[in-house]
């Protein structure tokens, strides 16, 4: 590996705060700045089997976009789950993570390489491979991503800063509200410079990035397919819950876009007017399949209908846990962080920062 290769550990305080977004955004710039690229997920936790392979999904999903070859692909050392949590207790599992993370330094290359974090901060801590072990094995920098949530968001910034000192070159803060934006840019940015926290991108809140396919819906809900099979690639971004009268349904419906709405099977009155309505999908439960007119009318209007099993509470539960939990693998979201990122962040201060210069500028 050359010598010049450097270490960006992209980390986060909390889970689903826009990591692998960050990784993407990032290294679409990186990459037409002309710098060599290589990623790595070091502590893996949403792995799947595909075609007899098992792999970290978010992992290949990256390869994918990035269009990385092998050599550029660092290995993920440990699937956390409860299983490999058992084995280390009991002292089944003796591997020293440590001196496996240090290996990267002799296998990995490229002008830098992106690893993506666990969770957050502590997260992998039972095998060594907590975000700041990670980073001290490597030597890595370290960039953290936030959500915001409120200005509360800033205290775990200041303990990560606590926690990873000189390591921590910079923060991203993601999923800023349109009406706080001000106030972050005047307020929050200023003081966190003060703190010596670099503030290298602030990202404002984007719909389209916290939503769900329909298709993703099905998985969660193990639902049936009535209608529009074809058009599961549609993009939910709020959930409406159909117990009201029609009436009191339509003027909640009309104020909102891009919904899946979640109703019996015999609320027809419901169900036509949700068709009527920026409607994703339509969610049935109670197992009442709905009138012929309706599944008509949903075909020609391209709108799914699902039927599940469960009852409404659990139903808006999963779908809105699927919300909470809302990952990268669409490419329409690809497309938009990729133009926030590169409205929103600073890439030059990160490699000014990193001491790295890049090899063509970007237009």
């Amino acid at each position: 590996m050359p010598i010049s290769a450097k270490y960006l550990l992209i980390g986060s305080t909390e889970a689903y705060s826009g990591k692998s977004a960050t990784v993407i955004g990032l290294a679409d710039q990186l990459q037409k700045k002309g710098l060599d690229i290589a990623y790595g997920k070091p502590v893996g936790s949403n792995f799947s089997e595909d075609q007899g392979k098992v792999g970290e999904a978010d992992v290949e999903f990256i390869k994918q976009i990035l269009a990385l070859s092998p050599q550029r692909l660092l290995p993920t050392l440990l699937n956390l789950n409860g299983t490999t949590v058992k084995k280390r207790l009991s002292g089944e599992d003796k591997t020293d993570y440590q001196q496996e993370a240090r290996q990267y330094l002799q296998t990995s290359s490229g002008d830098l390489v992106l690893l993506e974090g666990a969770g957050n901060l502590a997260e992998g801590m039972l095998f060594d491979l907590s975000l700041p072990q990670v980073a001290q094995a490597v030597g890595a920098s370290v960039l953290l991503v936030v959500r915001y949530q409120s200005v509360l968001s800033m205290e775990a910034l200041l303990a990560a800063k606590f926690s990873l000192g000189e390591s921590l070159v910079g923060v991203l803060i993601n999923d800023i509200p349109a009406d706080e934006l001000e106030f972050a840019r005047n307020q929050i940015c200023p003081f966190l410079e003060q703190q010596n926290i670099p503030v290298l991108g602030m990202l404002p809140k984007n719909a389209l990035l916290r939503s769900v396919s329909v298709a993703e819906l099905v998985k969660q809900l193990q639902a049936e397919v009535l209608c529009r099979g074809d058009r599961l690639n549609l993009m939910v971004e709020s959930l409406a819950i159909g117990a009201m009268n029609v009436n009191s349904a339509l003027k909640y419906f009309r104020k909102r876009r891009n919904m899946a709405v979640v109703t019996g099977g015999d609320r027809v009155e419901i169900q036509l007017a949700a068709l009527e309505s920026s409607t994703q999908c339509l969610i049935l439960t109670g197992q009442v399949p709905p009138p012929d007119f309706i599944l008509n009318k949903a075909e020609e209007l391209e709108i799914p209908i699902l039927s599940v099993d469960l009852d409404t509470l659990s139903t808006v539960e999963i779908v809105d846990r699927a919300f909470g939990q809302v990952r990268l693998h669409e490419p329409i979201k690809v497309d938009c962080i990729r133009q926030l990122m590169q409205e929103h962040f600073d890439i030059d201060r990160l490699l000014s920062i990193l001491g790295i210069e890049a090899a063509v500028a970007l237009p």
